[in-house]
């Protein structure tokens, strides 16, 4: 049972403001959508405006690691040493790598590569090659704040099937982006990412999806892409998620290698993830992290 507060009670959301100044409207609204019948999200998903404020800068250095990184992602380069650059520019600007020692993961960043869905682990036996194709997935802890995003990199001369493919997936992103607002749903992002990778011919993966983030590395809600508009959890101000669709050339399915991580497709064919964290506010939202 949620405690019911006085309007001049402190709120639950941890401000220090009276209810009646913070959430009081907020919760009659979200109240509204659960008498409807829509899954609405916990108190517990909410950020107050300073917990906003301090997963803000740990996204800029998540997003400040991943632009550090960009030169140096080019033929010759092993998956190691990415992973090296990463660990010295996040303990350079003050954060620790969020991956690392995560339920055993034992890099800094993830390295995923063509036919490699996710989760990939840097190795020093990994060197890129001309026409690769590869997502550098970057997670940081900043002053015990999580922030998580991801961007794709195309080595060399990469095929034009190869180049397309990327861009679809990003552009998957986008346009989910756009369909964050309050009082929106999660079906509503779910729908737009499914048609437009449909639409090009590819298939998104449906057992990973993206997450809550900000006070924990994964928090809830989960985040999938094969929904439908005006289902779904109800977005609410307050709210922070990653949008990280996968898209595949070919079909969904995928399988898990043998080190526990790394998901491969089961066709062999390539795959891309494009990763961002946006913030949902009162009028839209805000990338926190890209």
């Amino acid at each position: 049972m949620l405690t019911r507060l006085g309007k001049n009670d402190a709120c639950w959301c941890g401000s220090q403001k009276e209810y009646r100044k913070c959430h009081a409207d907020f919760d009659e609204k979200v109240d509204h959508y659960k008498r409807q019948g829509h899954l609405v999200p916990s108190r517990q998903m909410i950020r107050n405006p300073l917990q906003i404020a301090a997963i803000r800068e740990s996204g800029k250095v998540n997003a400040a690691v991943l632009d550090a990184v960009t030169e140096y992602v080019k033929e010759g380069i092993t998956t190691e040493e990415i992973d090296r650059l990463i660990y010295q520019k996040t303990i350079e600007l003050g954060g620790i790598p969020a991956q690392l020692g995560y339920k055993r993961f034992p890099k800094s960043v993830c390295t995923s590569l063509n036919n490699q869905v996710c989760h990939g682990i840097p190795s020093p036996k990994t060197v890129l090659c001309d026409g690769d194709i590869i997502n550098v997935d970057v997670s940081t802890i900043y002053k015990d704040y999580f922030s998580d995003s991801s961007r794709m990199f195309c080595v060399g001369n990469v095929t034009k099937e190869a180049r397309r493919l990327v861009r679809v997936g990003q552009e998957c992103v986008i346009l989910g982006l756009r369909q964050v607002r309050p009082w929106g749903f999660l079906g509503d992002l779910g729908q737009v990412i499914q048609e437009h990778a449909v639409k090009h011919g590819y298939s998104v993966v449906k057992k990973i999806g993206g997450h809550g983030i900000g006070l924990r590395f994964h928090e809830p809600p989960w985040i999938g892409y094969e929904g439908k508009a005006n289902t779904g959890m109800l977005l609410a101000p307050g709210m922070i998620f990653t949008i990280e669709p996968i898209i595949n050339a070919g079909k969904a399915s995928i399988y898990l290698a043998k080190n526990g991580w790394t998901y491969y497709t089961e066709d062999d064919s390539l795959s891309v993830q494009w990763e961002v964290m946006v913030l949902v506010t009162e009028d839209g939202y805000e990338v926190l992290a890209y």
